[in-house]
């Protein structure tokens, strides 16, 4: 095998990475809590925002917004990648989690449609724009500055705390907005109370750069500017670099593509499914899914250490196949956990569930989350292992964000037009199941096999 001479890396002490791996995560969960806490108050965006009276088009309407802030994330990813290449790993995410608090908190000082018009809704979707382009720099960023402090043997295991961190985002969101009804009536909440999660973005902002301030620049991007290393235009040579398109195309297509549908069905398309078809009441429903996210983030760094030992390759792939059985069997569940409430309540009337439907819904969420961290789990250390170190930041960050972004961000409004127009709640879930089929044939032929290994050029 032709390796590729790597940068001299000082061994970082145990002090060094306990320190990188908190401050890291902590950032990553503050991002993302700040993206997602649009998704978990999709329905109140959609009454304060969206000058329609028709509750789908509002729908629609709000997930489009959602798909927006996706839409960016790649062109975050070359603008960020470019400078994390350029000009180091901890200043580039130190301005992603700045811009993304800034803009965050924006939401929730934005007056309704009602009192400034369609002003209001343009307004969200700048502020939107702004969060995606933070967002397609910050993953990356906080990726590859755990995995280049992380020792090979224990790379995966290091950065599964990384990807674990998104998912914490997630259940952070749900989590501060369960503590701010229960601290608020019905009425203040729907006033104006729903606006207080997005302006705790700029307490989590405070946080997140103090804790990032204590860091050092990465190891190995120190080596490499002290041996004049330094890509000349990252985005450039990502695609003229030997190999690197075949690589670009495996993680667009058969890594970020496939592990972000998973997640994003799990999460938002089971909160989606529950609090609309199956009429189950909304705080009901963000516990238990909040709760199920919460078990289900200790898988994620399961699976990165256990691809430590048998390979990057393996969780992926048996997460992908294992999906493609139990997707559509894990949401019959939990509507046949449903069924007799639905059938004993008027129409229209939000459902409390019993213990046993609880236990149900818990269950098919958490295994779903399982496969999620099973395909999830070893990506960080993937990606950074299948780059080489000059141009890593941009050539990971741009198929990750492209994949996420397009097949993962559009999920909701794709899933939402689809049962629309067929009238099956259950529709919605072949989008998910064609990605992950497409995820598991290109991840079966591109993704190496063995045991895991620093970037080769015959990878």
């Amino acid at each position: 095998m032709n390796e590729v001479a790597q940068p001299a890396v000082k061994e970082p002490s145990a002090k060094d990475i306990r320190l990188v791996i908190a401050a890291s995560s902590a950032g990553t969960i503050f991002e993302w809590y700040d993206f997602f806490i649009y998704g978990t108050l999709a329905s109140i965006i959609g009454t304060t925002f969206v000058p329609s009276d028709n509750e789908l088009v509002r729908q629609l309407t709000v997930w489009a917004g959602f798909a927006v802030g996706f839409g960016f994330r790649p062109l975050g990813a070359i603008l960020f990648g470019y400078i994390g290449d350029r000009l180091g790993r901890k200043y580039t995410f130190l301005v992603t989690v700045t811009l993304m608090g800034i803009a965050t908190a924006g939401v929730g000082l934005v007056p309704s449609v009602e009192a400034i018009g369609l002003a209001a809704p343009a307004i969200i979707i700048l502020l939107r724009i702004m969060q995606g382009l933070a967002l397609g720099g910050e993953y990356g960023g906080a990726a590859i500055y755990v995995s280049e402090h992380s020792p090979p043997g224990k790379r995966g295991y290091f950065t599964g705390f990384i990807q674990a961190s998104v998912v914490g985002g997630f259940v952070l969101s749900l989590a501060v907005v369960l503590g701010c009804k229960a601290m608020m009536s019905e009425a203040l909440w729907n006033d104006w109370g729903w606006r207080v999660p997005f302006l705790l973005s700029l307490l989590l902002l405070a946080i997140s750069l103090w804790m990032r301030f204590k860091l050092a620049e990465s190891p190995v991007f120190q080596a490499m500017k002290e041996e004049g290393e330094i890509a000349g235009n990252p985005f450039i040579e990502s695609f003229t670099y030997p190999g690197n398109k075949k690589r670009i195309f495996i993680a667009l297509f058969g890594i970020a593509a496939g592990l972000t549908v998973i997640w994003y069905t799990a999460m938002f398309s089971g909160l989606t499914f529950l609090t609309g078809p199956m009429r189950m009441n909304e705080t009901a429903a963000q516990v238990i899914v909040g709760l199920a996210a919460l078990t289900g983030m200790s898988f994620f760094v399961m699976s990165g250490a256990l691809s430590d030992r048998i390979g990057r390759k393996k969780p992926i792939v048996w997460g992908y196949a294992v999906t493609l059985v139990l997707l559509f069997p894990c949401f019959w569940a939990m509507g046949w956990a449903m069924e007799p409430a639905l059938q004993a309540v008027a129409e229209g009337e939000k459902i409390v569930p019993d213990a046993r439907a609880i236990a149900i819904v818990f269950g098919a969420l958490l295994t779903l989350s399982a496969l999620s961290g099973a395909t999830y789990g070893p990506v960080a250390a993937l990606l950074s292992e299948m780059f080489p170190p000059r141009i890593r930041y941009s050539s990971m960050s741009i198929p990750y964000h492209i994949g996420t972004g397009y097949f993962g961000g559009f999920l909701p409004l794709i899933a939402t037009a689809i049962i629309a127009q067929t009238g099956d709640p259950y529709s919605g879930l072949w989008y998910t199941w064609g990605v992950v089929l497409m995820a598991l044939v290109v991840a079966w032929w591109g993704i190496p096999a063995g045991p895991p290994r620093d970037f080769a050029d015959d990878v």
